[in-house]
């Protein structure tokens, strides 16, 4: 006989598992179809698409802290020159390229799909449910959030209404509410009707979300098939739409310059109109209204028609809108260089800084000989100020123009290709012929005194006439239709969406007794809403309103229980989330 081992003070043993069973449960593989599936169910939800439109705003900052190249490629430039270790860096990320960068535009195709992916689904499955009848009637009514019960009959005598007669008038009632219905088990001993409305709260979800894709494919065709650009115009001059007519230049990332329309645009005069009430100094000499009298001519060939462009106002050519952002004067200058030969001739651009168009003027002759000459000064309007005092401009019209100019001569360095800035002219290379500083003086041009001799024999500088200038901004937008429609739509759907209230009825109707123990007609309903309803108890008490109303001759009282009018067999709760 064998004594028993004594018991072990350490951890138990682990006991075998049961034959047939693991000890660790095993998950299945989901292999590469089921993680397919997996990461488009993750990239179809509503929260996704919602966190990817935050990503999209975010990734959009650096292209407003950071140039773009696409806009201006000098100031990427000197932003590498003076930042050469992180200038590099940010480069290699594409932030100088934020919105045609590899990362924005997978963010952008994402979302896109995102949306897709959510409203489809969700319009195929609204449709089916549009087209099917309303849910069956549940089995117990007053488990519903409003449930009322009347009796109908048994009340002075009066006659109870058929329960068929009762269900068929609700359903006639409920309809001319709005709802569609449809009568259930007609015949039996409890038959009811099953109505629904605000299908519509639905349908402006989807449109609304459809409208967001609409915003996402026109910002799209804009950002690629569209271009800005901005060109000055002096009376008298053209503008034709070509890329070399263009001061400046931005295209969408995929257009190209071949596509842009063939029209030119004359300026034929311009028009300002400045406040001349006297009885308001404050506001004398304000600007009241700029207008533009042009040429426009289709393409080449075209018959000339004339318009006329203001502020606010665009000149459209094809879908081609031209907009009027700016105005000044550009004095015409005529430059004689040192060997007696016409070096420059025409206006001159100026750049207002005040309200009375005291404007900054830089002129660069590089064809006088035998040296380069470059003119930096201002352009007065209207000029006031005698010996001694430093001349200003009174007032923003052309009654006394003159002009007060600074000369160098020497290299201006246009040979060397580097691109250079028209309205600054760098004179650290240059020698000062005339300036307010040095013996010679500046150089004032007026009507009394139009022409001045250049010292060293350098030339002649002539004062001929002032002319009115102005700054289009030219844009092709092939996209801005398409997003003013969708968010024209967006926004009808976002109200439906909001207003719309879906809810649900069921009536049901079946022989019964009151509390005096007579025959009538137990009339049993209850309202139920998708999503949170605050008008839904009104819309019971309104139903109870309809009821009244036309049993009324029946009697009609309310019934705290719905009594003993049996539910039909087989039905089946209805589901709050469909």
């Amino acid at each position: 006989m064998s004594t028993p081992a004594p018991p072990s003070s350490g951890p138990a043993a682990p006991t075998e598992p049961p034959r047939g069973r693991s000890s660790d449960a095993e998950l299945p593989a989901l292999g590469p179809r089921g993680m397919a599936r997996w990461a488009w169910t993750q990239l179809t939800k509503m929260n996704t698409a919602l966190f990817l439109l935050l990503l999209l705003a975010v990734a959009a900052v650096p292209g407003s802290i950071f140039p773009q190249r696409i806009q201006d490629p000098a100031a990427v430039q000197d932003y590498l020159d003076n930042n050469p270790v992180l200038g590099e860096w940010l480069d290699r990320l594409q932030f100088f390229d934020v919105f045609s960068s590899a990362w924005f535009s997978a963010v952008y195709i994402l979302l896109f799909v995102s949306l897709v992916g959510c409203v489809l689904p969700r319009a195929a499955k609204h449709w089916r449910a549009w087209r099917a009848e309303p849910p069956r009637t549940p089995r117990r009514l007053e488990r519903l959030p409003e449930h009322r019960a009347l009796t109908l009959g048994g009340r002075d005598g009066a006659e109870a209404p058929a329960p068929d007669d009762v269900v068929a008038d609700a359903a006639r009632l409920l309809k001319k509410r709005g709802y569609r219905v449809a009568v259930r088990d007609a015949g039996s001993a409890a038959p009811s009707v099953a109505a629904e409305r605000g299908m519509w709260k639905e349908v402006g979800n989807i449109v609304f979300h459809l409208a967001l894709l609409g915003v996402l494919v026109s910002v799209a065709v804009g950002s690629l098939f569209g271009y800005k650009g901005q060109r000055v115009v002096v009376e008298g001059e053209s503008f034709v739409n070509t890329l070399i007519g263009y001061d400046s230049f931005t295209p969408g990332t995929n257009y190209d310059a071949d596509w842009l329309e063939p029209f030119s645009v004359r300026l034929d005069r311009f028009e300002a109109e400045f406040n001349r009430d006297t009885t308001n100094p404050r506001n004398y000499g304000a600007p009241l209204d700029f207008t533009a009298e042009v040429t426009v001519q289709d393409e080449p060939g075209a018959e000339p028609r004339e318009e006329v462009l203001k502020v606010n106002q665009p000149l459209n050519v094809n879908g081609v809108k031209s907009y009027l952002v700016g105005n000044g004067y550009a004095p015409v200058i005529r430059v004689t260089d040192g060997n007696g030969d016409v070096a420059f001739e025409g206006p001159v651009v100026t750049v207002p800084s005040d309200g009375v168009y005291t404007s900054s003027l830089v002129l660069k002759v590089p064809d006088a000989r035998p040296d380069q000459l470059g003119f930096v000064g201002l352009l007065l309007p209207t000029a006031v100020g005698g010996e001694g005092e430093m001349p200003r401009s009174v007032d923003p019209g052309l009654a006394n123009p003159r002009l007060i100019l600074s000369a160098y001569h020497g290299d201006l360095g246009l040979d060397t290709g580097a691109p250079q800035n028209v309205y600054v002219l760098d004179v650290e290379q240059l020698t000062e012929l005339n300036a307010m500083t040095n013996e010679n003086g500046a150089i004032t041009l007026d009507a009394a005194n139009p022409v001045h001799e250049l010292p060293d024999g350098k030339g002649t500088v002539e004062f001929l006439d002032v002319k009115r200038y102005v700054g289009l901004d030219v844009h092709y937008d092939p996209g801005k239709t398409g997003a003013l429609v969708s968010f024209v739509l967006a926004f009808t759907g976002l109200l439906m969406s909001l207003f719309i209230s879906r809810r649900r009825v069921w009536v049901r109707a079946a022989r019964g007794t009151d509390e005096d123990g007579r025959g009538c007609t137990v009339l049993e309903y209850g309202l139920l809403a998708r999503g949170e309803d605050p008008r839904l108890a009104a819309e019971a008490e309104r139903l109870g309103e309809l009821w009244t109303g036309q049993w009324e001759s029946a009697g009609v009282q309310d019934r705290e229980t719905a009594g003993p009018a049996p539910a039909r067999a087989g039905s089946e709760p209805a589901s709050g989330n469909e």
